[in-house]
């Protein structure tokens, strides 16, 4: 299939990344590998969205530096990037939101390259930011515009089986992720992604739109036991990328008082009935 036939896609993480290890950089090659490799897909770019400070998980630092580890981790990449966006939202943000902000993002881009030439008169800025308002209109009335990318949401199957725990997502949200979006979950091992799908409805009724990855070269690296050793005193190299471990041990961030903080805080998604970022 030639790649004019292919549907583009972005490909969102959301999430803690308290901190960024590589096992969430091998997510994203891992599920690009597979989503090219299917003949129907180009993965165009990746995007980390680490959550903002709001969330109130335990141990969560401040997305200040999280950002930056992310934004250190992803230097060397051609094709993933870091949005600041969500990490700087005052209020805690539910993961559907975030994906429609990206796709729609997407669509303003499409929409000004493809419908407005940049204005070259008097009042240039005016009349462009005004073409800009009317084309982000015209996005969130239309479905997907022909052409543009469709962002869909990287995860691992701990997300997936959240899906199943009461009162931490919307039912109208898994909805609009799975059906509007897509999911691309990378599956560890011992999970069973697929009987869950199974045994869910609604991810069965999108079936189609949910992309198991499996994951032959095992990698267990958690952002958990990042923290636990660094609170212990013991080395994580080769665990993060080199600039993080740096950054990490620089500021010294993971202690035994972070891993307290907002403890006996409820949880952001607890608090308004919807999803937790993983």
């Amino acid at each position: 299939m030639e790649n004019s036939e292919k549907t583009e896609v972005v490909l969102l993480a959301c999430g803690s990344f308290n901190p960024i290890t590589n096992m969430h950089l091998r997510l994203f090659e891992l599920a690009k590998d597979y989503m090219n490799a299917t003949g129907k897909y180009r993965v165009t770019k990746g995007i980390i969205s680490p959550v903002g400070d709001a969330y109130k998980k335990k141990g969560l630092i401040s997305a200040h530096h999280r950002v930056i580890m992310a934004e250190l981790a992803t230097q060397s990449s051609e094709w993933v990037e870091v949005s600041t966006w969500e990490s700087l939202q005052k209020e805690w943000v539910e993961t559907a939101k975030v994906l429609r902000y990206h796709q729609e993002k997407l669509e303003a881009g499409r929409c000004l390259q493809q419908d407005f030439p940049v204005p070259e008169r008097p009042g240039r800025k005016r009349k462009w930011a005004e073409q800009e308002q009317e084309c982000s209109q015209k996005t969130s009335l239309e479905p997907t515009r022909k052409g543009v990318p469709k962002v869909k949401l990287l995860c691992g199957a701990d997300l997936l089986e959240s899906f199943g725990v009461p009162s931490l997502w919307k039912s109208e949200d898994i909805a609009h992720i799975v059906g509007d979006h897509g999911l691309v979950c990378v599956m560890r091992a011992g999970s069973d992604a697929q009987k869950f799908v199974y045994e869910s409805d609604v991810l069965w009724r999108h079936r189609d739109n949910i992309h198991l990855v499996s994951e032959w070269i095992t990698n267990d690296i958690s952002s958990t036991a990042i923290r636990r050793a660094l609170r212990r005193g013991q080395s994580v190299r080769y665990l993060v990328p080199e600039l993080v471990r740096e950054y990490m041990e620089k500021h010294r961030l993971y202690s035994a008082e972070s891993e307290e903080r907002n403890a006996g805080v409820t949880l952001a998604p607890l608090r308004r009935g919807a999803d937790p970022a993983p």
